[in-house]
């Protein structure tokens, strides 16, 4: 195993252009990706003209609308794709709102080479590694497909995709999942036919937002086993994983229009994001020692990719209209908690349960049964030629040509197993791929150049991060008086979120303040236990609800007097009194039960209409 070293999850952010529909209603841009700083810079509508209308971030690299697919995989794929075939494992995530563009992010448009994604970039880099490799490196490599549907895991490239499939954990390969098929590919065409195979049974429906909604989270695992001989004919091998995530976005119900099924897909994915920001949280805080990616599927999936032993990179993406403020405000602040998380990756270094190993340790194997069956065969020419020389001499032919029928089924039995072995020598050699071995010297010239051209953009994105060159002292002075002021911007950004965050904590103690008073003084501690015990979670309305509520307290109290219209002296002849059933304890009747009118608003009777504290009474 390597070393362990701590590195920071690598956070990226995209912003989309507008699309047709914000372009037709008008829509005005206050998302802003100021490339060369690395910053995006988010107006509120609200605030405009203020000193405070505008909040930065600041993110590892930042893509505006003018970003073009190949420069985003250059910068967040490519190193992570190098990595994985050094033998780390590596993951890629894309998160945010629906409809900011994450599926084309990941996936774009493969028939275009301009307009590919991150996943198809990647198939062609790792097959483009393999073929300008030496002859002393032999590589297997395995894809499989699967999705998080309303927290359901399903096999994509199964013949009945629609089955549920286990999580489980084991003290060598982590979280994986129980009976996920694997298919071993060998050119980029392979590889990329299992995907579209897969995506046909990927879960999707369209919402007022995005016509071709994701509706659940998906994961492309690519396995690739390399094995490197010495000079002393000794193997090595290492192995790396490569996750590809496309998560399903975030909705609000408002804005989709969601309903029934749709309804309930949303409310799964906006549960499982929300367990993945809990997650984010609990690595950040410090404080807290229990992390919850048990909390849902996703998160126990990503647990080795968030604070584990993983090369992460995380790629936000941000709409860029006003309307879409809260939304994309909500993501950047996503994205820079995730910023903080610490992973140790490490080397997947001569594993022992390697499929790679195991090929080729059969390989070794069938050879050797081979060479054991050709020189039986051998054995056995020599003997029938005996036998057919003794035929001539020897009286007893009958039994020599027994002997001889029985020497035949033997050879043609041996013939038999040599060709079943070589066909299964063969398959398991075809899986097997060897550095350099590539038919097609076009396609390798190919290679060649796209590895070219990817270390000519890296050395050029290098000396534009690291070289700042100054004519004069007068521009020095011009680019650090524009650093100051950018600091500064920051700096009142980051003290206005701070202020907003601690009003709103204010904002939330005093509710809570007032709240637990009023359970204090009007329910009984007896009952307290029965309605948090009742109380569930409304995700639409974002708020703790009890089933019936509409049937309690003086909502169906039947014995309340009609008292005449400007009257109020048959009022007085009334009290509001605390009731409670036979069954009730000693300490609940030894209460007062005199109320004062004005707390009937607080009138409660449990789901089991049991009993009904408050009533109007006769005075006695």
């Amino acid at each position: 195993m390597g070393t362990k070293k701590s590195e920071a999850i690598k956070v990226v952010v995209r912003i989309r252009p507008l699309n047709s529909k914000e372009k037709s209603e008008g829509r005005r841009v206050i998302a802003i990706a100021k490339e060369d700083r690395g910053t995006i810079e988010v107006q509120n509508p609200s605030l405009l003209g203020s000193d405070l209308e505008s909040k930065q971030f600041t993110f590892d690299a930042v893509f505006s609308e003018k970003s073009s697919q190949r420069k985003i995989y250059d910068v967040c794929g490519a190193p992570i794709i190098e990595s994985v075939l050094e033998g780390y494992n590596g993951t890629m995530f894309v998160y945010g709102q629906t409809g900011a563009g994450k599926s084309f992010t990941m996936e774009g448009i493969p028939t275009d080479p301009e307009l590919r994604g991150i996943i198809p970039n990647a198939f062609q880099h790792i097959f483009d590694h393999i073929a300008l490799k030496e002859s002393n490196e032999t590589y297997l490599v395995r894809a499989s497909y699967f999705e998080i549907y309303n927290e359901e895991i399903r096999d994509l490239l199964s013949s009945t995709p629609k089955d549920s499939l286990e999580l489980k954990e084991s003290p060598t390969t982590g979280v994986y999942v129980k009976g996920l098929s694997s298919h071993v590919v060998k050119s980029f065409e392979e590889i990329d036919a299992v995907m579209q195979r897969g995506k046909v049974n990927r879960s999707v429906g369209a919402t007022l937002m995005n016509a071709g909604s994701s509706r659940s989270h998906s994961v492309f695992s690519i396995v690739i086993e390399r094995s490197v001989r010495d000079e002393n004919g000794d193997d090595h091998i290492r192995v790396g994983k490569l996750n590809l995530v496309d998560l399903a976005g975030s909705e609000r119900q408002g804005k989709t229009g969601a309903t029934g099924q749709r309804l309930k897909e949303a409310t799964k994915i906006n549960l499982s994001l929300s367990a993945l920001g809990n997650v984010i949280s609990a690595l950040v805080d410090g404080k807290t020692h229990h992390v919850p990616y048990r909390d849902s599927k996703l998160t126990r999936i990503l647990q080795d990719s968030l604070g584990g032993n993983t090369k992460t990179v995380m790629c936000a993406n941000a709409g860029p209209a006003e309307y879409n403020y809260d939304e994309t405000i909500s993501t950047l602040r996503y994205a820079s908690r995730a910023k903080k998380i610490q992973n140790k990756p490490i080397i997947n270094e001569d594993p022992k349960d390697t499929m790679l190993r195991e090929l080729q340790e059969e390989i070794a194997k069938l050879k050797d049964q081979l060479q054991g069956i050709e020189a039986q065969e051998g054995q056995s020419v020599m003997r029938l030629d005996r036998g057919e020389s003794k035929l001539d001499q020897s009286d007893e032919m009958v039994k020599l040509e027994e002997k001889l029928r029985v020497e035949s089924q033997n050879r043609e039995e041996m013939v038999r197993q040599k060709k079943e072995l070589q066909y299964r020598l063969q398959d398991m050699e075809a899986q097997l791929m060897i550095g350099g071995a590539i038919a097609d010297k076009a396609a390798k010239q190919e290679a060649e150049l796209r590895k070219a051209e990817f270390e000519l953009i890296a050395k050029q994105e290098q000396i534009e991060e690291k070289e700042e060159k100054y004519s004069s002292l007068q521009e020095a002075s011009q680019s650090l008086t524009k650093k100051l002021k950018v600091l500064s911007k920051r700096y009142k950004g980051s003290e206005t979120e701070k202020a907003d965050l601690l009003d709103t904590i204010r904002e939330l103690d005093k509710e809570s303040a007032l709240k637990a008073l009023m359970i204090e003084n009007f329910i009984p501690p007896e009952f307290i236990s029965r309605i948090e015990s009742q109380a569930t979670w409304d995700e639409n309305k974002k708020a703790w609800t009890i089933p019936k509520l509409e049937y309690t307290g003086n909502n169906i109290v039947t014995n309340i007097p009609k008292f005449k219209k400007k009257s109020t002296s048959d009022i007085k002849d009334f009290q509001l009194e605390l009731h409670y059933p036979k069954k009730a304890s000693r300490s609940m009747k030894s209460r007062s039960d005199k109320v004062d009118p004005t707390l009937r608003e607080f009138a409660f009777r449990d789901t089991n209409r049991e009993y009904c504290p408050y009533i109007w009474a006769k005075k006695k």
